[in-house]
């Protein structure tokens, strides 16, 4: 330990001596922007901002590892070493923090902070880590630079917020930028600038989020010009849009597109595979579920698979009832506690709005819900929940968060013991401390299919969303690579993609200004003509008056020559 330190005296110094031309105000100013994690703060915001769905995601795991990092080191470490701070002799004055720390040398908190939020961007997305990382190494040389850490104490820091990031894949595992590759190609028609593309736009969808810059019908207008979109308003007939779009759609190029949330997809998907069309999903809903999983997380990816041709098959659940009647789920499928939580989010939705409605719901769920009995494969079980996927979901714990593939012919099936007692609240610890695969009361497995019989205590199921009346006996079963979906064959540029869609939204914007501004000069035109026709009206009845009175003038002169 003795060398080690004698060594990290010797970096120091060295730093401390050296001359960056220019670097002086820059580090420091650099070094104090990230006081208390504002720097990263600020740069998540802007990843948010600026970028699309991963860009968002990388955001939320970059500020959740570097939470996780300041925690660690605040709270455990700083107060375990007690390291001093280096003197300050031999560093310049200029270089010299206003306002110096008061707080122990190791390990050095910003260094921690800098590299727990680049490796948790960077897990999400090489192309933003990248961005990030220079600016996090910069902060990590500038805490030796301006003298207020040892080398050692930053690269104890780094260590730690690289494993801080690296913990938080034990609870939300990274989504890959590409489905797996395992996943073959199908056949589709390829419809350069979308001719024959029929596309239900279901515009309802997507309350539970803020309003999108371009309404979709204008960006899908923008991207695929030659498609014929058949958009639902507020007071039509979503069954009956939606039967007239599979109908047109199966006249034209046998190709049906959807904008929505999963259940108006899953509504398509369904339709779709009983016509034989392929189908094209466009992102419009709150989740989006199916539509990240299969590869197409923004309306630009989808229009170019549709474009060039590039699709893949997916798996169908089957939920099927003993008098041969079929639910088909493209996600998930549950009884037990969920489909009453979606119920009651339903009922409060349009009063408290769809996440408070939810938080409320599951609150009331949990606090006044019993476990329903039934039979699983000939075995009788009491269960708070029966949770299905179609398709393996990662991570295998409590809260599935995406499929790496949807043609894999499995059910991902999950329960939650009822016979244990304070079942709810072990499941739930276990989920947070992430030990859930070891807990006695959640067991999860994948199989090709599962009987369900003799259900008890329930009189609902829900799939992807959507809730229905619950049958007595259940076969869940896949059907294989029954529907084909386009996707692209290679990943988009994100980035990219955001900077054509900021763009197309300023066009936009300026043609509604244009035409809101026309509309109103033409009300203008309008009422000066009208003033003027007013004008000539009264000027023609004066004239009508003037001689109707020279007319009796002259009658009375002529009675009085009489």
């Amino acid at each position: 330990m003795r060398v080690l330190g004698e060594l990290d005296q010797r970096l120091f110094t060295r730093v401390a001596g050296a001359r960056v031309p220019g670097a002086d105000p820059a580090l420091r100013w650099l070094s104090h922007s990230a006081d208390h994690g504002r720097l990263w703060l600020g740069a998540a915001a802007g990843l948010a901002a600026i970028g699309g769905l991963r860009a968002r995601r990388a955001a939320l795991r970059g500020a959740g590892s570097l939470a996780l990092a300041s925690l660690t080191v605040n709270t455990v470490v700083k107060w375990s070493a007690r390291r001093p701070r280096p003197l300050l002799e031999h560093v310049p004055q200029i270089r010299h923090l206003r306002h110096q720390p008061q707080t122990t040398s190791f390990p050095s908190g910003h260094s921690a902070s800098a590299a727990a939020f680049a490796t948790g961007v960077a897990l999400e997305s090489t192309r933003y880590g990248a961005m990030v990382a220079p600016l996090a190494a910069a902060v990590a040389f500038s805490r030796v630079y301006v003298g207020v850490h040892y080398p050692g104490d930053v690269l104890a820091g780094v260590v730690i917020g690289v494993g801080a990031a690296a913990l938080t894949c034990r609870w939300w595992p990274p989504r890959a930028t590409a489905p797996e590759r395992e996943r073959p190609a199908a056949h589709a028609p390829a419809l350069p600038r979308g001719e024959g593309l029929i596309v239900f736009v279901n515009s309802r969808s997507g309350t539970g989020v803020p309003a999108a810059p371009l309404p979709p019908a204008e960006r899908l207008r923008a991207l695929l010009p030659g498609a014929e979109l058949i958009e639902r308003g507020p007071e039509d007939d979503f069954a009956a849009l939606l039967a007239e779009a599979v109908d047109r759609a199966s006249r034209a190029a046998g190709v049906l597109g959807v904008c929505g949330g999963d259940g108006s997809v899953n509504a398509a998907a369904r339709a779709a595979a009983e016509r034989g069309l392929a189908l094209a999903v466009f992102p419009g809903g709150t989740l989006n579920h199916f539509a990240q999983d299969v590869g197409v997380p923004d309306f630009e990816d989808t229009a170019v698979a549709v474009a060039r041709g590039e699709a893949v098959a997916v798996d169908f659940g089957v939920a099927r009832s003993g008098a041969g009647q079929d639910v088909r789920f493209l996600n998930t499928f549950s009884i037990g506690l969920y489909p009453e939580l979606v119920r009651l989010r339903e009922h409060l939705e349009e009063r408290w709005g769809k996440w408070p409605a939810a938080a409320v719901a599951l609150i009331r769920v949990l606090r006044t819900a019993t476990p329903i009995e039934l039979n699983v494969n000939g075995h009788p079980r009491r269960l708070w929940l029966f949770f299905a996927g179609n398709g393996r979901y990662v991570p295998e714990g409590f809260a599935p968060a995406f499929r790496p593939r949807l043609d894999d012919g499995l059910l991902d099936v999950r329960l939650v013991d009822g016979d244990r007692r304070l079942a709810r609240t072990r499941v739930v610890a276990s989920a947070l401390v992430g030990g859930l695969r070891r807990s006695r009361v959640y067991s999860a497995e994948h199989v090709p299919w599962v009987q369900l019989e003799g259900l008890a205590g329930s009189d609902s199921l829900a799939y992807d969303g959507e809730v229905a009346p619950s049958p007595s006996g259940l076969r869940l079963q896949k059907a294989h690579r029954a529907i084909v979906v386009y996707r692209p064959a290679q990943p988009q540029n994100e980035l990219a993609q955001q900077a054509r869609l900021a763009a197309e939204t300023a066009r936009y914007r300026r043609r509604t200004r244009r035409s809101a501004t026309g509309d109103a000069g033409d009300a203008g035109d309008a009422g000066d003509a009208g003033d003027a026709g007013d004008a000539g009206d009264a000027g023609d009845a004066g004239d009508a008056g003037d001689a109707g009175d020279a007319g009796d003038a002259g009658d009375a002169g002529d009675a009085g020559r009489g």
